[in-house]
């Protein structure tokens, strides 16, 4: 099955258009210049969705690292950008740090978090799994913590983040390509 097809599966459509969600530095949690961007499948995608999203995923230069779930603190990655697929489940999601915003995200989403995004798990249902992929010269990702974690360095970190050329969902004519320039 080609990209096209699996995205026509999870979507409903060949080229789904992400909501964005921009979030500021509040002095503890950098975020990012970049929007969040957030796919969100159709509902129907069922069974065997983690094989479709890392295969999504890989088919457009993001490789799938693991699958799991979001930390229950709140963290960022200074070093990567960083993709999470929802593969089964649902949860509530606590993007842009603290004092951010909760997202409610199910089967079939897709967030493509650029690096500095403070996420958090707030609360998931017994069966909530994710596939996380990362770009390629991006997979060595670091775990940072607000207060714990040198603000001032990691804003040059994420600063010196390459952009990657494709969007993890729609490839190289994607959301990411046209959103992050």
């Amino acid at each position: 099955m080609d990209s096209s097809m699996i995205r026509q599966a999870i979507y409903g459509t060949a080229a789904p258009i992400p909501a964005t969600h921009r979030y500021a530095d509040d002095g503890r949690t950098p975020n990012s210049r970049h929007p969040v961007l957030v796919y969100q499948g159709n509902g129907k995608a069922t069974g065997g969705l983690a094989k479709r999203l890392e295969t999504l995923f890989a088919a457009n230069d993001w490789p799938p690292q693991w699958r799991g779930g979001v930390f229950g603190y709140h963290h960022y990655h200074s070093v990567s950008h960083e993709t999470l697929g929802v593969a089964c489940g649902s949860a509530t999601l606590m993007l842009g740090g603290e004092q951010g915003e909760s997202l409610a995200v199910t089967a079939g989403d897709v967030l493509v978090l650029p690096a500095g995004t403070g996420h958090c798990r707030i609360d998931a249902s017994a069966d909530f799994e994710l596939v996380a992929a990362y770009p390629p010269d991006q997979q060595d990702w670091d775990l940072c913590r607000p207060g714990d974690t040198d603000h001032a360095a990691a804003c040059a970190r994420i600063a010196a983040v390459a952009i990657p050329p494709q969007d993890p969902v729609t490839g190289t004519h994607g959301a990411l390509t046209m959103a992050w320039r």
